[in-house]
């Protein structure tokens, strides 16, 4: 094969000098040139033009959507220019000498060529696998974003070493000798992808955060859904649609709160009170009682809770003429007991998480009864409608009981005590 293509050389040259006398190795290097350019455009028209279309009819045919995705095409593409560069390359030192300044030249420029679309093609196919792993699974622990953009860094650093060396025509291992002596400059320069990196591998390490999570960090103005964990900062859409960006390594230095546990638990908190006018509470007449007992609800906890009151004031022999004297219903306990009755017949209520209608200390606005139930959905719309709904009959059900909500006077009850 050499003695052919040397034998070929010998007769382009003598043929040359024969009929365009003059610089024959010049009009020689020439031709080579054109025939490169001529080989590289024909090979990259086969490759991005018969060799993809026919790619992507067979992806097609087979229902392979990853193979027609925009990031395979673009590996496709980026993977032909290297590709390219090598067999441009071969034909360069096919023709040319290895003494000769021209070959020297196109070795250095396709090599170059050559390391700027494997770095590329490097990143696509990073790009690729990450989007096909977030595609089958919505929920990744681990930072793996930010793991591919580590890679690409330490890639990008390794090329730019290998491209220099080639440029100067020394080996990489003489740059990368001199490298200890700008360390701190470099560690200064990618601190925060260092800090980022580390703060991903723990996040990951601890199953702190995941993509998808709930992320309240009020620091940062973040409150929302976590939509990337990149290799220095974290992505959050908040619930007005606005992006918050917060560095990675700040969820390690600083607190946030992740609501993943809620939605994981199949139930979200209602914790809110009621203000009840103290002025409103009092013991139960026999009439509020007997009609009390007509409600289902209620009918159970009354019988219950009378037995029990009779029973304690028999014992003490007390005399119940007085109403300060032994153990009655109040409004307010008769209120209590109804609204747990309430939500554990509620079928919106998580019946096997904590329930409690409990009272707090009283303010100057009144005596808060404040309702702490789960409810058996995490969906932010149904659990408001929820926590409305049950509001909505505890503001209805308190005159049955002779309560009243606390309310600080307004303007309208200024003017109708001026009026009287």
């Amino acid at each position: 094969m050499d003695n052919l293509r040397d034998e070929f050389k010998v007769f382009l040259l003598s043929w040359l000098d024969k009929y365009w006398p003059g610089d024959t190795q010049l009009e020689f290097n020439t031709l080579v040139v054109i025939w490169l350019a001529v080989f590289a455009g024909l090979l990259h028209f086969f490759l991005h033009g018969f060799v993809l279309r026919a790619g992507k009819r067979l992806a097609e045919k087979a229902g392979q959507k990853w193979q027609q995705s925009p990031d395979a095409l673009k590996l496709f593409r980026r993977t032909s220019f290297v590709f390219q560069g090598i067999v441009l390359q071969i034909q360069a030192g096919l023709w040319l000498d290895d003494s000769q300044t021209l070959l020297l030249f196109i070795k250095t420029a396709t090599d170059q060529w050559i390391l700027l679309f494997t770095l590329l093609s490097f990143f696509s196919l990073l790009d690729f696998l990450q989007k096909l792993t977030y595609a089958r699974s919505s929920k990744i622990n681990f930072p793996l974003r930010g793991l591919l953009q580590t890679l690409k860094l330490i890639a990008s650093i390794f090329v730019a070493i290998l491209a220099v060396s080639i440029l100067m025509g020394k080996s990489p291992l003489i740059l990368l000798s001199g490298l200890g002596a700008i360390s701190a400059v470099l560690m200064l320069v990618f601190k925060d992808p260092i800090l980022g990196l580390v703060a991903g591998i723990q996040l990951s390490a601890n199953e702190m955060l995941a993509i998808g999570d709930w992320l309240e960090m009020p620091k940062y103005g973040a409150d929302g859904d976590v939509i990337d964990i990149g290799l220095t900062t974290v992505k959050v859409r908040n619930w007005d649609k606005t992006i918050t960006t917060i560095p990675t390594y700040a969820l390690i230095s600083d607190s946030f709160k992740n609501w993943r546990g809620m939605t994981a638990s199949g139930g979200r908190r209602i914790k809110r009170s009621v203000l009840i006018d103290t002025s409103s509470i009092q013991f139960l007449r026999d009439d509020d009682i007997e009609r009390l007992k007509k409600a289902d609800l209620l009918a159970g906890y009354l019988d219950d809770k009378i037995k029990s009151i009779d029973y304690a004031n028999s014992k003490t022999l007390t005399d119940m003429s007085l109403s300060i004297n032994g153990r009655r219903l109040t409004n307010i306990g008769t209120f209590r007991g109804y609204m747990v009755s309430y939500l554990k017949s509620h079928p919106d209520i998580h019946q096997k998480m904590t329930l409690i209608v409990r009272q707090l200390s009283p303010t100057s606005e009144g005596l808060p009864i404040e309702i702490y139930a789960f409810t058996n959905t995490t969906s932010w719309v149904a659990y408001e409608d929820i926590q409305s709904d049950i509001f909505d009959h505890i503001f209805a059900v308190l005159p049955a009981f002779g309560l009243r909500a606390h309310e600080g006077p307004t303007g309208h009850d200024i003017r109708a005590l001026v009026e009287r």
